[in-house]
């Protein structure tokens, strides 16, 4: 992937002053950036991380920060007016999809194994290019990725559609505390008007799923192509048979699938059990601590040197 181009220095700017004016906000109402991140809630390194201009925030987080500071809506209004990503490079690849998205009316997908890039926070996004590259180069495809989301995360949105497979859930990506903000950042923004989130379990319930994961597109003007990926390659079609043939599949497996609170209720157990396998993992790790502290503290005494002790005469 290319480097961003110079416009994006002006989007870091934006974002730089965005986190200044939070700042001036936060200290005027005599608010450390914990105490702020306390009343959210959310992370304090993610409120430095706003602050700084290195963290892209969402609406939500505006509004609530307008509410907690008393600003009288400041921090929205600035938030809806930044270019927060400005022009940014996509695989050439993936361009054309990446385009599509900019104008889609109606987004329909299914995905496999892991979370749709649309749908991916930061941390998830980030842990996946990891695997692939280094440094800057992974920053910048995160960069893009979270470009992409804007739109269909704004109040306005096009219409989303999304079934995952469960094996989007279960499959780990970095450690349990990401993929428990990945399920809590599903469980959010499946509550907006314009996007629903639908899983179709694993086990024995039969269902009709498609060969592989794809993305089903409508554009303004009525255009419809299918799309799936291959390793590093994106494939597009607007074949009319083919993409009737898929919709249908589509269709039969969303109303197959659980149901949109069914969904919410299966994401909401998975996101306790991975918060269960962090705090058990957390007191493993003190049980740890503690016995290894015990063990140097056995060997410490066993390594004192002995004296004979004086007995009394008789």
């Amino acid at each position: 992937m290319g480097r961003r181009n110079a416009e994006v220095g002006s989007g870091a700017g934006t974002a730089a002053l965005f986190g200044e004016v939070l700042r001036y906000f936060r200290e005027a109402a005599g608010l450390t950036q914990e105490g702020l991140a306390r009343e959210i809630p959310c992370d304090r390194s993610f409120v430095t991380r706003v602050e700084a201009g290195t963290r892209v925030p969402q609406d939500w987080f505006a509004k609530k920060c307008d509410e907690l500071l008393g600003t009288g809506g400041v921090l929205l209004r600035l938030w809806q007016k930044i270019d927060w990503y400005g022009r940014v490079e996509h695989p050439d690849w993936f361009r054309q999809r990446a385009d599509m998205d900019a104008e889609a009316v109606a987004l329909r997908e299914y995905q496999e194994r892991v979370i749709p890039g649309l749908l991916q926070t930061e941390d998830y996004a980030r842990a996946l290019f990891s695997r692939v590259a280094t440094g800057e180069e992974v920053e910048e495809r995160v960069h893009a990725r979270l470009s992409r989301q804007q739109r269909f995360l704004a109040e306005d949105g096009p219409l989303y559609l999304v079934v995952l497979d469960e094996s989007c859930l279960r499959n780990v990506v970095e450690n349990s505390a990401v993929m428990r903000d990945q399920c809590a950042h599903l469980l959010a923004v499946g509550r907006r008007p314009n996007i629903r989130i639908q899983v179709a379990p694993a086990g024995p319930r039969e269902l009709s799923r498609p060969s592989g994961s794809m993305s089903l597109i409508t554009l303004p003007d009525g255009h419809q192509w299918v799309y799936s990926e291959s390793l590093d390659r994106g494939h597009f079609t607007d074949e009319p048979i083919v993409f009737a043939c898929h919709s249908q599949t589509y269709d039969v497996l969303r109303a197959d699938a659980l149901s949109v609170p069914e969904s919410a209720a299966l994401i909401g157990d998975v996101m306790e059990g991975y918060e269960q396998h962090g705090q058990v993992r957390t007191q493993r790790g003190d049980v740890d601590q503690e016995q290894l502290q015990r063990l140097q503290r056995r060997q410490l005494r066993r390594n004192r040197p002995r004296f004979p002790r004086r007995r009394p005469r008789s």
